[in-house]
């Protein structure tokens, strides 16, 4: 008889919006070998030499525009749909973040510490598989695993970008805006550069090797996030009664010099607001809780970029945060009976 604890898990934030805090939270993202694939002596050089001399100040400053009297927003919806999930269930269930605080280590070892626990299910909180959000999170709890010498199985869940009930609840908590007046809904999803696709592509003979790639069935789609986003695309379009004049789909969140997945967010914002759109509605489902990339990036700069390509009205569509069906689906999801396991390594 096993008994199962479960950790959600999210990427994170700065304990506060100023340059140290924020200098030290950019300091652990991207010295993680998964968000910056390249030798650690190329990967110190470029973060200590091009990044964190002037980045923490214009970070802290974008921090600071959406910064909430209860803190971080990423943290404080994240906790708040921690306080939802429990009052739902029986399992005991934490929430930690990949970067900053609560870490992965301290409530991993929390959770080991309960008694009868054996299991302890990792939920990443990102649909789509990529190393740099999945990967590098169940190699942190492995490592706090082995190094702890924790006596517990660690189960981890497929993504959930094609889950029923995870396209319905996107779809239903959209709903509200896809009812008003608009005339355009961009998906636009966190980017990631080309190589992390192709490094992800297990056969290494698939994955961006064609323009239709993406649609030609492979195990390759395991683990690649452009396919897993589309899908997402393809299945909440489907599902709202959207056609295709009616959306589009871009990257954001861009970084570095290297070849990133096109097209950009900025790019076609722009180039909607020249052929006419005047109300744009933006949905991000690569993320499930509004952050800096929804709220900055998005509702504040994309707004402004909008609006001075000759666009009305740009409207973030909110994550799905703790709305009241994903806190069910989450809730159902944990349960042991109910989740389908398997290993991603």
């Amino acid at each position: 008889m096993t008994s199962r604890a479960v950790l959600l898990a999210n990427l994170g934030s700065p304990d506060q919006p100023d340059v140290p805090s924020v200098r030290r939270y950019l300091n652990q993202f991207l010295m993680d070998p998964y968000v910056i694939q390249l030798p650690w002596l190329l990967r110190r050089l470029i973060v200590s030499l091009f990044v964190l001399p002037a980045r923490p100040k214009r970070s802290a400053h974008a921090y600071q525009s959406i910064w909430t009297a209860q803190g971080s927003p990423l943290v404080a919806l994240s906790m708040q749909l921690l306080e939802k999930i429990r009052k739902q269930t029986a399992t005991p269930v934490a929430m930690a973040m990949r970067y900053g605080s609560p870490s992965i280590e301290s409530e991993l070892l929390k959770l080991a510490a309960l008694p009868g626990i054996t299991e302890i299910m990792l939920l990443p909180l990102y649909p789509h598989y990529a190393e740099s959000t999945v990967l590098t999170s169940v190699k942190e709890a492995e490592r706090v695993i082995a190094e702890h010498k924790l006596n517990v199985k660690l189960i981890i869940p497929k993504p959930f970008y094609d889950n029923h009930d995870y396209i319905r609840n996107l779809v239903t908590s959209a709903e509200p805006w896809l009812k008003q007046d608009f005339d355009h809904v961009l998906f636009s999803y966190h980017g990631l550069p080309e190589l992390h696709i192709t490094k992800a592509d297990p056969s290494g003979q698939h994955c961006l090797k064609t323009a239709n790639c993406c649609q030609t069935p492979s195990p390759a789609h395991a683990t690649c996030y452009r396919h897993q986003v589309l899908r997402t695309t393809e299945l909440f379009v489907t599902a709202a009664g959207l056609n295709e004049a009616q959306y589009s789909i871009s990257f954001q969140s861009r970084l570095g010099r290297a070849k990133w997945l096109d097209p950009s967010t900025e790019t076609v914002i722009q180039q909607l607001a020249a052929r006419g759109v005047k109300k744009l509605l933006v949905l991000c489902p690569a993320f499930v809780t509004d952050c800096l990339e929804t709220l900055e990036e998005i509702e504040i700069q994309g707004a402004a970029h909008f609006k001075q390509a000759g666009g009305d009205s740009l409207i973030l569509v909110p994550c799905l945060n703790a709305h009241p069906d994903w806190v069910h689906t989450l809730s159902q999801w944990i349960t042991p009976v109910t989740i389908t396991d398997s290993g991603v390594n």
